[in-house]
């Protein structure tokens, strides 16, 4: 497990998300229009420079690592997050606490999507990740009062993703049943859930271990750019 989930973009880019995968044996990232996210074999310098070399835009890479990384040049670091990751280990779905009508969200509700997102900020969502799959929405008077699906799929570990919900909505429950919805959707693959979460999003944390999520491992993630 430890190899996987420390490194879980690259095992995502080399295993189950090969179909979305650019790069060589070495470095890997997503297509552009699904994500923004790389991860190497071994993160060294020679590997961080192939990376670089790799950058087909002006864009940005994100990188995770739980070891804090020494970003060499020329890579210009836009911001380092600290994180926990966050593991689901028991071998039963979070008790249901309310009735929330929950629906599928697909390519007609990705503008609505992104707004959430820019508005609540969980992390990065563009046109196409949609596509890595199992997104869902509360809405309430024809607005998305909250979402999440899934990211990272690495081996049989698959990631709880693009958690928001938004302020007009708070207190409802309504991330609680989005996420509970996720890790019953995992299950149903029988696969393991994880996360990963801000250390200062005291909230989330409060949440995710409501649930029955445990931290795993500190993470960083590291914004670079040309």
């Amino acid at each position: 497990m430890n190899a996987i989930l420390d490194n879980p973009i690259y095992h995502a880019l080399t295993t189950n998300h090969v179909c979305f995968s650019n790069g060589d044996e070495n470095i890997k990232y997503y297509h552009r229009e699904v994500a923004s996210f790389a991860g190497m074999k071994t993160y060294t310098e020679a590997d961080f420079l192939k990376l670089y070399e790799h950058l087909p835009d002006n864009g940005v890479f994100i990188v995770f690592s739980p070891e804090v990384l020494t970003i060499p040049e020329p890579w210009k670091l836009i911001r380092k997050i600290d994180m926990f990751q966050f593991i689901y280990e028991h071998n039963f779905v979070p008790e249901q606490q309310l009735e929330i009508d929950l629906e599928d969200l697909n390519q007609e509700h990705v503008g609505e999507m992104i707004a959430l997102v820019e508005l609540t900020k969980p992390g990065p969502f563009l046109p196409k990740t949609i596509d890595l799959s199992n997104y869902t929405g509360v809405f309430e008077n024809g607005r998305l009062a909250a979402m999440a699906g899934h990211r990272f799929h690495s081996r049989h570990y698959i990631e709880v993703s693009a958690v928001c919900s938004h302020p007009d909505f708070l207190g409802k429950g309504y991330a609680y049943a989005v996420i509970r919805e996720q890790v019953k959707r995992i299950f149903e693959k029988s696969q393991i859930p994880f996360l990963h979460v801000r250390q200062d999003n005291v909230g989330a944390i409060k949440l995710y271990e409501k649930l029955g999520f445990n931290i795993r491992t500190k993470m960083q993630a590291y914004v670079l750019a040309k």
